[in-house]
């Protein structure tokens, strides 16, 4: 393995024979795109009202007291 001295640039980067291909710049790799979530149905909608009013209640409750 070649250093690099303390106070010079980095090494100069070559392909490896044989190797797999390299991967993009960037933070992602590609993949296949994501399939679309389904609408909330009503039920849904009627669950989450009612847990938000009970919290809402409990905390009412708790203030209160």
């Amino acid at each position: 393995m070649q250093e690099r001295p303390p106070d010079g640039p980095l090494p100069a980067a070559h392909p490896v024979p044989g190797a797999r291909a390299r991967q993009p710049d960037g933070d992602q790799v590609p993949c296949p795109p994501r399939p679309q979530r389904a609408p909330l149905t009503r039920r849904q909608y009627a669950y989450g009202l009612t847990v938000a009013l009970l919290v809402l209640v409990l905390v009412a409750v708790g203030i209160l007291r």
